[in-house]
């Protein structure tokens, strides 16, 4: 059915080109990753990786258990002696070498040593490499420096990290393919006459005439050439009312014809459709981001050269003092032991710990460098429909006429929507339903496209519409209704009448009703001193009646969908750091340029692949919950990776031996047994951030 009205006050630009974002991705961030352990797989799938990473992980572990259980340092600690066990340390190690610590040394080379950035693969291949040469020397006589186990152990550990960092990060960009998903697989193009043909709408050309029937999505962008229909734009707009269209109206591919049959040339098909550009648009904000470093790629960086510097240095210094093989095995000791066991975990485990946390409270992390980047935002963004309001009509007034009261109007509405699928028809049901109003039955229901619907209601004939009803009708608007007719459209609200055997018998009005928890979500953002805005297509008034109840800061109201992107822009022109919530396609843009991108999870497909964090419950309080978590993950990132370098400033110089005068050198076995504990303490500090408290009823202070 078609209440054309509905969408009077509110600005549905014809041409809607949705706006949307995509995943802000770490772009070669990763904690493992020197300056570009990511770089290099940038726009790749991180999925894939994860998958590769956890099957390395299992296997290389079952390989390692043999080689720290028969390795001579383990049967001495725990006082056991396996015969005839020599053998599989060296067979096993040189395999977990080969297969466990080839993606490390294949991204070293290809990200960081190819580029001249040295980071922490380098970090990690220059360990296992020289722990392999050693024990393989050592395997064949030369030398006593036996690192089997540990290098076994060191591989393990560094491929749960990679595991944990790609799982967190590796989300599949899907934005792209949900907006191709929107667009029909055919459409029945008119040949001669007025036959049709069905056909694959690659074969569409610009001045096709195309058929969409009731209920039939728009195949391509055109113009309506006949007919009349409400138009459900909301996979483009993130309105929820239907536009009313009749002829020379434009029309965007993707949208849906709720009743009416549409005939519509074509102007522009696959790469200049709205939907293309929208993807253009995702694409081009999205890469022109530009992430932070992480602290992990600088610490890795900076421990590279510490650890390389010190090695020739105690090689040099203990040779000149002491003798070469002494020398030679304190260097190898400080390059063992300045291989990251706990750096390497640092952020991965924070980031593993901090997304499944959030998880069970209904908010999905996709991008780590968003939840970190959220810590800094200082203002939000709110798209108004479906985000702040509940994106469904309700109705909020209704207006009887002479001789009728609200349940009489509400019953022959009802009756006349009883089946309709229109947002504003199941509104009025709902409505009737709720106030115990049970309407009589209908018959000969029929459609007015563009106006509204007709029916045979206890012997007379009503019908339900907005204003332009009236007048196909010829139907007189009374006195008495006038006034809040009048005062509805001033704010804004849809306006339907309710004709009786052509009298208006009554006027009733609806609205999108703002969330209960929007207010609480606005007023804890305020707490922390973050400003909050609010972007919406619809009337100034409208705009401006949500922002009063909300005490929201700034407003844009009567956008076009392709400025929602240039609002963000706006924000971030003043310095501002920008977190936008959306729920529809046409936010994407906006999503992908904002700072932080935040998908209703009630809201389209295409949002909720295209933003940085997805909102599962819809309670825009859950915002407030990400920016504890922000500061509660990153602080976290930072004691973690405190600890891990700070280990490493002590070990490095006590396995160099700047003790040594005083008769304490400390051996590769105590360096193994360090190096594990440190992993233990940040693991153990990071499991801590299972305690913060998620619950959006809860307010954090701010700063925390």
């Amino acid at each position: 059915m078609s209440h054309t009205e509905h969408a009077e006050h509110a600005t549905h630009p014809d041409a809607a080109q949705p706006t949307q974002p995509t995943p802000h991705h770490d772009e070669g961030h990763g904690t493992h990753g020197g300056h570009g352990a990511h770089e290099g797989h940038h726009g790749t799938d991180h999925s894939g990786h994860a998958a590769m990473f956890r099957r390395l992980f299992w296997w290389n572990l079952i390989l390692a258990i043999p080689v720290i259980a028969t390795s001579h340092m383990v049967e001495e600690w725990f006082g056991y002696d396996l015969p005839g066990t020599a053998w599989i340390p060296p067979l096993i190690g040189t395999v977990i070498f080969a297969w466990g610590g080839w993606p490390f040394l294949s991204m070293a080379w290809r990200d960081e040593i190819t580029v001249r950035k040295p980071g922490m693969m380098t970090l990690i291949s220059l360990a296992i490499s020289v722990a392999f040469v050693a024990s393989a020397a050592a395997t064949v006589g030369i030398g006593d420096l036996d690192f089997w186990w540990e290098l076994a152990a060191l591989i393990v550990v560094m491929l749960l990290g990679h595991w944990q960092e790609m799982k967190a990060v590796g989300q599949a960009r899907g934005a792209l393919a949900a907006l191709a998903e929107l667009l029909p697989d055919d459409a029945e193009r008119v040949t001669d006459g007025d036959a049709t043909e069905h056909v694959s709408i690659g074969t569409l050309a610009e001045g096709d005439v195309v058929i969409v029937r009731p209920g039939g999505r728009i195949p391509a962008d055109g113009t309506i050439v006949r007919g009349e229909a409400a138009v459900d734009e909301s996979m483009i707009t993130g309105e929820s009312a239907p536009v009313g269209k009749s002829q020379d109206d434009a029309v965007v591919a993707g949208t849906v014809a709720t009743d009416g049959s549409l005939r519509i040339e074509v102007t522009a098909t696959g790469e200049g459709t709205a939907l293309a550009g929208i993807q253009r648009m995702v694409q081009a904000a999205q890469d022109s981001r530009s992430s932070a470093r992480r602290l992990a790629d600088r610490a890795a960086a900076w421990l590279f050269w510490i650890a390389l510097v010190a090695a020739a240095l105690t090689f040099a210094i203990t040779s000149a003092l002491d003798d070469p093989a002494t020398g030679l095995s304190r260097a190898v000791s400080v390059l063992v032991i300045a291989c990251p066991h706990a750096l390497g975990l640092a952020i991965p485990l924070v980031i593993a710990i901090s997304t499944s946390t959030s998880a069970r409270h209904g908010i999905l992390v996709k991008n780590t460098q968003a939840l970190e980047d959220m810590r800094t935002v200082d203002t939000v963004l709110f798209d108004k429909t479906g985000t702040l309001t509940a994106g469904t009509h309700a109705v909020t007034e209704v207006a009887p006429g002479e001789a009728h009261d609200e349940a009489a109007v509400l019953a022959l509405a009802a009756a006349v929507e009883a089946d309709s699928e229109h947002p504003i028809g199941r509104a009025i049901v709902a409505a009737a339903q709720e106030r115990g109003v049970t309407p009589a039955s209908a018959a000969e229901t029929h459609t007015l496209p563009g106006k509204g619907v007709r029916a045979r209601v206890d012997g007379r004939d009503v019908a339900v519409g907005g204003p332009a009803l009236l007048t196909a009708l010829g139907a007189n608007l009374p006195s008495a209704l006038e006034e809040a007719a009048r005062r509805w459209a001033d704010a804004g609200q849809a306006v339907v009448h309710v004709v009786a055997d052509g009298e208006v018998v009554g006027s009733l009005t609806t609205a999108d009703p703002v969330r209960e928890e929007s207010r609480a979500a606005v007023d804890a953002l305020h707490e922390r001193g973050i400003a909050v805005a609010m972007i919406t297509g619809d009337s100034q008034a409208v705009a401006a009646a949500v922002a009063a109840e909300l005490g929201i800061d700034e407003v844009y109201a009567e956008v076009l969908p392709d400025d929602k992107d240039q609002a963000v822009a706006d924000l971030q022109s003043r310095g501002q750091r920008v977190a936008m919530v959306g729920d529809g396609v046409n936010d994407a843009p906006a999503l992908a340029r904002a700072d932080v991108g935040l998908a209703i999870g009630a809201g389209t497909d295409v949002a909720m692949e295209a933003a940085a964090v997805v909102l599962a419950s819809s309670d825009p309080r859950a915002v407030v919950s990400v920016i504890t978590l922000s500061h509660a993950s990153t602080r976290k990132m930072r004691q973690n990776l405190a600890w891990a370098t700070g280990y490493n400033v002590i070990a490095i110089p006590l396995a160099a031996g700047v003790l040594a005068w005083a008769g304490f050198v400390m051996p590769p076995a105590i360096a193994a047994v360090v190096m594990s504990l440190s992993t233990i303490i940040v693991a153990a500090n990071a499991q801590l951030l299972r305690r913060v408290n998620l619950d959006p009823e809860v307010s954090a202070p701010r700063g925390s």
